[in-house]
């Protein structure tokens, strides 16, 4: 068929049995005229509209389970390393990338004199003489440069009072261990560095002394009169009574504390002291959030209170909440 019509061939002077076969049956008018086109438009390209409607595919639907990147992954070159220390590896990390799975997590001695301990997946475990304590491995380091004011011999004793502490405060219903968020602003309202109450486990790092009282768990070794936020369930009575002369003669510290009067109801804390803000919300942190480092905060179906030294006129408008929309009193 396309030798005859590439020729031009006269169709009324072609034997029907040689060109088409016995069977044949003569085209149409229509179809001829469409053969006659073809060696024509042979080849030629589509119009781009036309073309990019008939190429464009459907693409496939993304699967939530199987990601299309699962199914042509990049393949990883296969590495012999001259160090597979993976702590050597994290210290001094090579130019080129390099995986390595291991079947067993990997745990990192963090012992300090004679208190032993291993940190791994980021949780600490020491073991004290009451068994082993496991906890954060964050605060864990953080202690192991704030308890050793006696020396890294005193680290274990140390903790262990400190533990013994923590746990009477987490069985108290009134305790709360504030929000880091919450101290932070509290912090700003007059650049406090000192910090008043709870353990050593649970001692925000973001101030750059924490004391109990008159108790020195890290910072200054002489205790000096400096801008301070206070946890006030977080000390004992004693140890309020030894905070109560410095806030007596001072104005630059904001008390937290939940209503110490009956029935929800507001009390001042000292006779000098005046309330600013009132509110309930998620301002404190998880019953032994220090053990894992959780961040989850609750409400703990209480009222927090802030109160600061009585008749200062200009903190009751600084831009700061507890939940975002505090009550003011």
């Amino acid at each position: 068929m396309r030798r005859h019509v590439s020729d031009d061939q006269d169709w009324e002077q072609v034997d029907d049995e040689d060109c088409w076969g016995v069977n044949y049956t003569e085209p149409t008018a229509q179809i001829r005229g469409k053969i006659e086109t073809i060696p024509h438009t042979w080849g030629e390209e589509q119009p781009e509209k036309e073309q990019n409607e008939i190429t464009k595919s459907t693409p496939e639907r993304e699967r939530l389970s199987v990601p299309h990147a699962a199914r042509d992954p990049k393949i990883l070159k296969d590495r012999n390393l001259e160090n597979e220390d993976i702590f050597e590896l994290i210290k001094n990390p090579l130019e080129t990338g390099a995986v390595r799975i291991f079947e067993q997590p990997e745990l990192w001695d963090t012992s300090i004199g004679p208190t032993q301990a291993v940190t791994t997946q980021g949780i600490a475990t020491i073991h004290l003489p009451s068994g082993p304590l496991s906890m954060d491995g964050a605060q864990w380091h953080l202690l192991k440069h704030t308890l050793t004011n006696d020396g890294p011999n005193h680290l274990g004793p140390s903790l262990q009072n400190e533990l013994t502490q923590q746990l009477k405060l987490d069985k108290d219903k009134q305790h709360r261990s504030f929000s880091w968020k919450l101290l932070r602003t509290l912090k700003s309202v007059f650049h406090a560095t000192q910090y008043q109450g709870d353990t050593a486990l649970t001692f925000p790092p973001i101030f750059k002394n924490a004391r109990r009282g008159t108790e020195r768990m890290w910072g200054e070794e002489k205790g000096s009169p400096q801008p301070m936020v206070i946890n006030w369930p977080g000390l004992t009575n004693k140890k309020k009574t030894e905070l109560t002369p410095t806030l007596s003669t001072t104005d630059n510290w904001i008390l937290l504390t939940h209503p110490l009067g009956a029935k929800n109801k507001s009390q001042p804390p000292l006779k000098e002291s005046q309330r600013i803000a009132r509110a309930d919300g998620k301002c404190s942190r998880q019953k032994g959030w220090w053990r894992e480092g959780k961040d989850e905060l609750a409400t703990h179906s209480m009222t927090t209170e802030v109160w600061d030294k009585y008749k200062r006129p200009n903190l009751r408008g600084h831009p700061y909440s507890l939940t975002g929309s505090p009550r003011r009193g």
